[in-house]
């Protein structure tokens, strides 16, 4: 409160503590006006070009009145700074999770996607990360083995099931050949678009990255592959009013999804000395969860290897 008093916006008392593991985020009352959110970001994860691009990307979106949740412009400045820990200011919007079984909000979706990446592809980030191997796999891996995190008793079946799942995403992406990388939400899952009888509006750009477009879409793709294809079929009716889609990446799905399971296992490791880690996810590090995990990467292996959603479709 002393942070957000500390920008002229005088707090209330009135603070809630918002669902958030890698920054801390909190609504906030004013003594003159709405409530605000919050935004603490967590310390030495970003830097402060890359956290100024997060801003200026989003303030870029709403500008082309595409409904993100920009961060306040106080005194000039999106990016402030309180005992030693940098924070953010934004308006509270509230909403709904999607219906995303809805072929009409899943078009909706997709039109305002296709829309932030004709923002996105205008030019490339230059302090934040790429969508490739290397980061979102070969590093995540490696910090893992390294770490000790796994059981002994599996860390041979782990090695092997994460080595092959990675040449497998290594052989997808070469049959994707060179697509394009424009700049993404890049975390453009569910619970990241909110709700309203107006549509949708898209929160939490903390990841943004440069990446494929495929990356905000296949997360909205839920269900088995008949249904995973009607749904990118919704999707792209209204992503195309804005933005060709390369067909292309569609062998990138599966890969994505499997950097990010391996990039998710990192992070909890990462993460693992914050308190609000180990209480919120007792199962990470048990015997089951890496039995989960190789299981799960041996199955995307075989999911790599078969067709796309367009191929063996009439």
């Amino acid at each position: 409160m002393d942070a957000v008093d500390a920008t002229g916006h005088r707090c209330d008392g009135r603070l809630l503590a918002l669902n958030s593991f890698e920054n801390r985020v909190y609504q906030v009352g004013q003594e003159d006006g709405p409530a605000l959110i919050a935004k603490f970001y967590r310390p030495a994860r970003w830097s402060d070009a890359a956290i100024l691009e997060e801003h200026a990307f989003t303030h870029a979106l709403a500008a082309a009145e595409i409904p993100a949740v920009p961060p306040l412009v106080i005194g000039g400045q999106t990016l402030f700074s309180h005992d030693g820990y940098r924070f953010a200011l934004f308006e509270r919007r509230g909403g709904r999770a999607p219906e995303l079984d809805d072929p009409a909000v899943l078009e909706w979706i997709g039109r305002f996607i296709g829309r932030i990446h004709a923002v996105g592809a205008a030019q490339p980030f230059a302090h934040r990360l790429t969508l490739d191997i290397a980061t979102w796999g070969e590093a995540p891996r490696d910090f893992v083995l390294a770490g000790n995190f796994v059981p002994p008793e599996l860390l041979a079946p782990y090695t092997v099931a994460v080595n092959r799942a990675l040449d497998a995403v290594r052989a997808a992406f070469e049959r994707a050949g060179d697509v394009r990388a424009l700049r993404l939400h890049g975390d453009c899952h569910p619970g990241n678009i909110m709700w309203t009888d107006a549509g949708p509006h898209f929160v939490d750009l903390d990841d943004c990255c440069n990446g494929p477009a495929i990356q905000d879409l296949w997360m909205l793709l839920g269900g088995d592959r008949d249904e995973m294809r009607g749904k990118l079929l919704d999707v792209l009716a209204g992503y195309e009013d804005f933005m060709p889609f390369d067909v292309r990446e569609l062998h990138l799905i599966e890969p994505l999804r499997t950097l990010r399971l391996i990039h998710y296992s990192a992070w909890l490791a990462r993460r693992w000395d914050d308190p609000a880690f180990p209480a919120a996810f007792p199962w990470f590090g048990t015997h089951a969860y890496w039995q989960e995990q190789i299981t799960t990467l041996h199955d995307q292996c075989e999911r790599m290897a078969g067709p796309t959603l367009w191929q063996g479709n009439a």
